[in-house]
């Protein structure tokens, strides 16, 4: 790709968010706005904060990776806003910025007195974004939301996973992964409208929805013919030959889209009788015998290493590529050319790796690198800037209603 010498753009530059999300979904769209130059402060509980602080593996540092990983670019300001004073205070600050963002189940956010309908009074321009699991509408809305769960409840996991055996879950949090691109989607979109009207207003995704979205070919199917769909491993539902491959000492993804690659494929292999061949001159006839042409393509590849047939495909214009592992594709060079994979300062000093922003403005970017914080640790910093003068810091620290992390923890 080309490198543009043009500055990194930040087109969120003095947008203010305060982040009352928690886990993935919330704290993922927080990043993505950190990433594109919002100031985002994470509003905790304390002591413990944001429960993925707590998720861990043997190992892990008393910041977990996984954590650090989503909330770098953030502050966080440690308010009990279930008090009185603490909720006084969250909507002094809710007056001051642009957007807010919760994931709490409905109802939570209303009965503490600042959901949508508390807090617009206060800020008619208020952009305020809640990922919940089921949607705010329907007899479910009031159930909580589980990245598992819910990729369960709306067909993901029936799809997935080897033909004729169980299901599997997907190795990644789609539902939560996806809310939260569908969140910060959303967000932009309501602020362009505010920015054309002056009114904000209220931006709502869920986990079903952010599932559902991955279903567009497989419910297409469904709607149009009721069939059910089934899992078909690395395979496509409506494509062949479409899927991974065994070489001799791996995998190799194979993507005969169209006519003309099935073609270069069949040329490929050495074998171009195979595009007159009556089990597979069609795509319809490909797909019907999409196991016979398996084995008759594995049969051939078993000859060679994934790198050679990727140089002979490469060569002759067929999309293909190795199945590599997270690391191999982590440290592949191509992931760091569009900047996927970049450093970031960590916490106590030093650098780290981390994943960057998916999407590149001028050809440039710029991650908000500064290092994920401890729960509180800018809570009276964040205050004064929202105008608490160091009395009121002073009473609410006593009363207990907020906490700032020690300086020399």
């Amino acid at each position: 790709m080309e490198q543009m010498d043009t500055p990194p753009h930040h087109p969120l530059k003095g947008v203010k968010v305060l982040e009352l999300s928690q886990i993935l979904a919330g704290p993922t769209c927080g990043v993505m706005l950190a990433d594109l130059g919002a100031t985002v402060c994470k509003v905790e509980k304390f002591p413990g904060g944001d429960d993925a602080r707590a998720y861990r593996k043997p190992g892990d540092l008393a910041m977990t990776p996984s954590f650090m990983m989503i909330n770098r670019g953030k502050r966080s300001v440690a308010i009990d806003v279930r008090t009185p004073q603490g909720r006084d205070a969250l909507i002094r600050m809710v007056k001051q910025v642009d957007i807010v963002t919760e994931n709490f189940r409905v109802g939570v956010m209303e009965r503490l007195g600042i959901g949508y309908d508390d807090l617009r009074v206060h800020n008619p321009q208020l952009i305020y974004c809640s990922i919940t699991g089921y949607g705010r509408e329907g007899e479910l809305a009031r159930k909580g939301g589980f990245d598992l769960i819910l990729q369960a409840f709306t067909g993901l996991i029936s799809v997935t996973g080897e033909e004729g055996r169980q299901p599997v879950k997907p190795g990644v949090s789609i539902a939560d992964v996806n809310a939260g691109i569908l969140a910060a989607f959303g967000i932009l979109a309501a602020y362009i409208h505010r920015l054309k009207t002056g009114v904000g207003q209220r931006v709502d995704t869920s986990l079903l929805q952010a599932s559902l979205q991955h279903m567009y070919w497989h419910a297409a199917g469904y709607f149009s013919s009721g069939l059910i769909p089934q899992p078909v491993g690395t395979a496509h539902a409506l494509i062949a030959p479409y899927q991974v491959y065994q070489c001799r000492d791996g995998g190799i993804a194979i993507g005969g889209a169209n006519q003309s690659n099935w073609e270069r494929i069949a040329d490929v292999l050495g074998h171009p009788e195979w595009k007159e061949d009556p089990l597979f001159d069609t795509p319809d006839l490909r797909l019907q015998h999409r196991h016979e042409l398996q084995q008759r393509i594995e049969a051939i590849l078993a000859a060679a290493d994934v790198s050679v047939w990727c140089a002979r495909f490469d060569e002759a214009g067929v999309p293909a590529g190795p199945l590599q592992n997270v690391g191999q594709a982590l440290e592949h060079q191509q992931s760091k050319a569009v900047r996927m994979v970049v450093e970031t300062e960590a916490p106590g000093g030093g650098k780290m790796r981390t994943l960057g922003l998916p999407v590149l403005l001028s050809g440039t970017n710029e991650i908000a690198s500064t290092p994920a914080p401890r729960v509180g640790e800018h809570t009276f910093q964040i205050l004064r800037e929202f105008g608490f003068s160091e009395l009121e810091i002073g009473g609410l620290s006593s009363a207990g209603v907020i906490f700032q992390a020690d300086a020399a923890a």
